[in-house]
């Protein structure tokens, strides 16, 4: 009988069937989610990376109009408040105000230098300096203010004067000198004339126009920071003619100091560096470290050089800097002068200070030292100088790399306006260049500056040692004239140990440069004092009947006789050998 196949599926058949079914729509499932994900992940990079891109292209949002009479950063801070922030930040968590909380006086920590300021205001007060939000408040307190008048030259970097100096200019140029005209535009001739106007006012005089300037912030008198007490300091009434603080603003270095308003390009505004800088360009010191100042040397030279218009932005990192981070004179005798018009080295400085008399014909002199009576220098702080001769320097490090490093902020790059020293931020600030650890950086920047002190205080010791083999030849009765030898190598020694002790770096700028300008003033002070021993001591006895022993050659004049001669040593082994 014929047999067919049977019809019937099996259970089991059909279960795997539909599990196959369910599979593959888990698989298509799954394939549609995992696409739906990474379809929206690459949305979101792409959007991520078109707003970074806008973000990059517009920085910050204008909100608040400024122009060139905003001396006020408060409105500036509503249009770049990472920027202003960083200011603010200079002060530390809170301002601390008032005598308790001025820094450490340096005068305690390093006695030697009330005999290098001996008639000198420094030789009053002298502290450890702060943050840039106080450089306004702690000149207002310091008793070298409160007790002995001051030029009014010192606030050409302790102030934002560039709005004062241009209405005092204009003003003595015959013009018209409103808020409106102010606000128009920078004014450089304006400038030049009010900053040559008041260089030679007293503080009190000029600190009262300071306040009298617009700041772009009219009605509106509390400034970011606190300025100096009106009434009294350390709890006394302030003295007689302690220059007035009430009405109006006064602020310390502000963002109109180094920014343009309108493009916030990095701009020089101080009138004795861009008088300065010219000079130096004028010369033929070598400044390989600036290269745009040996492109314009090469040109026509019809224009003076102009920092603004010819250097480089990286240059402008470092020209911002030394606005005031420099040596300069700042008293009342003659308007405000940086020395460069010979080079950026110690002695170029020193020999345009020995070159330079003053308007009624007298030489050059800072102050006349209260225990000698010589003439001296008084170094300001030369951070810039110093700098210029370093590794640093001449390898296109400038300031902002290191006290300003950059910082992210989203999707800018911003320089970060903590202006702080760089031992507080080892990572921004070297390692972009230095690929060691931290503490391999700390220990290099702490040997250089250790070694630096521990020379310091050769240098002091050597300079207190010299004033005193002067003080003791005036006792005995030498004259002036005499004595003049000793004083001119007086001022080179303090010239030079001033010169460093007056720098912030501790010698980190140019380590090498710090220890050869150091070993100068050992050696200066040295001499001083052998020449003032001389002058001070009865006259020398006659050393010419002295026996004096012949030189000894290796060889002797005789020849030995053999028997006398010592045995050869039997090995090379012999511990008599050799």
């Amino acid at each position: 009988m014929l047999r067919t196949r049977s019809t019937v599926t099996s259970p089991m058949w059909v279960r795997h069937r539909q599990n196959d079914r369910l599979g593959g729509v888990a698989l298509l499932a799954l394939a549609f989610v995992v696409a739906a994900i990474g379809t929206a992940l690459v949305a979101w990079v792409l959007v991520t990376i078109y707003s970074r891109k806008q973000e990059a292209r517009q920085p910050f949002v204008r909100v608040a109009e400024i122009n060139e009479i905003s001396v006020d950063p408060e409105p500036w801070g509503l249009n770049w408040p990472n920027q202003y922030d960083g200011w603010k930040s200079t002060a530390g968590d809170k301002f601390y105000g008032g005598s308790s909380a001025m820094p450490q006086s340096k005068l305690e920590k390093q006695p030697w230098l009330k005999r290098l300021y001996a008639g000198y205001a420094f030789s009053i007060d002298y502290r450890e300096a702060r943050g840039h939000a106080y450089m306004l408040y702690d000149q207002g307190v310091t008793e070298r203010v409160t007790k002995k008048p001051q030029s009014g030259a010192c606030l050409h970097c302790h102030g934002s004067t560039t709005v004062m100096y241009r209405k005092v200019g204009l003003e003595a140029m015959g013009k018209e000198a409103t808020d409106e005209v102010l606000a128009a535009h920078f004014n450089k001739e304006a400038v030049q004339r009010g900053f040559e106007e008041v260089s030679t006012l007293s503080y009190a005089e000029v600190l009262g126009l300071l306040k009298a300037t617009p700041d772009g912030t009219p009605g509106e008198e509390t400034p970011v920071f606190p300025p100096a007490p009106t009434k009294e300091m350390a709890g006394a009434p302030l003295p007689e003619g302690h220059p007035a603080t009430g009405g109006g603003e006064a602020h310390p270095v502000t963002c109109i100091d180094c920014h343009n308003p309108q493009t916030m390009a990095i701009r020089i505004t101080r009138p004795g560096f861009i008088n300065g800088i010219a000079a130096l360009a004028d010369g033929d010191a070598p400044v390989a470290h600036l290269p745009s100042v040996e492109r314009w040397r090469r040109g026509d030279r019809t224009q003076p050089y102009d920092p603004n218009t010819d250097a480089t932005r990286q240059e402008l990192r470092s020209f911002v800097c030394g606005q005031c981070h420099v040596e300069y004179y700042c008293a009342n005798k003659m308007t405000l002068t940086f020395p460069w018009k010979n080079g950026l080295k110690m002695e170029d400085l020193e020999r345009t200070w020995d070159e330079t008399t003053f308007p009624d014909g007298s030489a050059f002199y800072d102050y006349t030292h209260g225990e000698t009576g010589a003439n001296v220098y008084k170094a300001q702080h030369p951070e810039f100088e110093l700098w210029s001769q370093g590794v640093h320097a001449r390898n296109g490090v400038s300031c902002a790399d290191c006290h300003m490093p950059y910082q992210r902020v989203g999707a800018a790059k911003v320089s970060n306006h903590h202006v702080r020293s760089p031992l507080e931020n080892l990572n921004a600030a070297c390692q972009n260049c230095h690929h060691i650890s931290e503490s391999q950086l700390k220990e290099r920047v702490e040997t250089i500056q250790s070694t630096n002190l521990a020379l310091l205080e050769r240098a002091a010791g050597a300079m207190t040692d010299m004033l005193d083999a002067i003080l003791e030849a005036k006792a005995a009765g030498a004259d002036a004239e005499s004595l003049q030898p000793a004083l001119d190598l007086q001022r080179k020694a303090m010239w030079r140990l001033d010169y460093i002790s007056s720098e912030n770096s501790r010698g980190f700028h140019a380590p090498q440069e710090a220890a050869r300008i150091l070993g100068e003033s050992i050696d200066y002070s040295r001499q001083a004092e052998a020449t003032a021993l001389r002058i001070r001591a009865p006259a020398a006895p006659d050393i010419e009947g002295i026996p004096i022993e012949p030189i000894q050659g290796v060889t002797p004049d005789k020849v030995i006789a053999e028997e006398q001669r010592a045995p050869a040593p039997s090995s090379l082994g012999d511990e008599n050998a050799g």
